[in-house]
């Protein structure tokens, strides 16, 4: 992959990375800060993006918001990326839990995953931990079954073999020999599942099933933008546009690191 494009997604993953972190400091204001007098402004010096119906600086709210889809986006992956390696591992190297712990994670993915997030939410209340959860349990099961098929293919090379029949034990052979084999393929998968959660949290929350109203999200400005969609389009607008970008900068960044890690493809660059 050309340089170009993973260059302009790393900056812009970078500059969300500071957007979230700096936001208190980037002259916002608090986000919750409801003010009737003030609602449905335009741009000013005031308020640089112009309030919404609640009168909260809209500037304020898709900055922290920002916030939301990173913590989406990280926790999911790292949850699920954590999760799917122990039970794939398991699953690929112990032969009798491989049928049971592979027929219950075709349960789970038989079940869209927005069905099973919304189910979650509506169980447990909307809540940062709890759309964590919904977001990623429908996750953990593509990982495991990557994890299992490199387990698969590397348990059968030689010196894996030659592994066992020495007694070296179990915990040596994981650790050493298969686990290292699966770094690469779920450093990629990390990637699509960051943005896979950013996603589905501003779905979520567009739909009523994700975080509190009040929580400055991507989601939640939207939703609460499509009722005035015509006479300020611009509450959909920015927020969609930077939730666009972030997930096509992840995109980008997974293709390079999968161009990068994978030797087939370094082969054909």
């Amino acid at each position: 992959m050309k340089s170009g494009p993973v260059l302009a997604a790393i900056l812009m993953l970078g500059a969300l990375v500071i957007i979230a972190l700096c936001a208190p400091l980037l002259w916002t204001s608090d986000p919750t800060l409801v003010d009737p007098a003030e609602r449905l402004k335009h741009v000013s010096a005031a308020h640089w993006l112009g309030t919404d119906a609640f009168g909260r600086d809209l500037y304020s709210r898709v900055l922290y918001g920002a916030r939301i889809s990173l913590i989406a986006g990280s926790g999911a992956a790292a949850v699920s990326i954590a999760a799917g390696l122990f039970i794939g591992v398991i699953a690929g190297y112990f032969r009798r839990a491989d049928a049971v712990i592979m027929r219950f994670m075709d349960g789970l993915m038989a079940i869209p995953g927005i069905l099973l997030a919304i189910a979650l939410v509506s169980l447990s209340g909307s809540s940062l931990v709890t759309v964590l959860v919904a977001i990623t349990i429908p996750e953990i099961p593509r990982v495991v079954r990557l994890v299992r098929s490199v387990i698969l293919t590397v348990r059968a090379e030689p010196y894996v073999e030659a592994a066992i029949t020495l007694g070296t034990p179990v915990p040596v052979i994981l650790l050493r020999h298969l686990v290292p084999n699966t770094i690469a393929p779920l450093i990629v998968q990390g990637t699509y599942i960051f943005a896979s959660a950013i996603i589905t949290e501003a779905i979520l929350s567009f739909l009523g099933a994700g975080l509190p109203s009040e929580t400055s999200s991507w989601g939640n400005i939207m939703a609460e933008g499509r009722m005035y969609f015509q006479l300020r389009p611009e509450f959909i607008l920015y927020p969609g546009i930077l939730l666009s970008f972030t997930v096509l900068s992840v995109n980008v960044l997974g293709d390079a690191m999968r161009d990068a890690l994978d030797p087939r493809m370094a082969r054909k660059l």
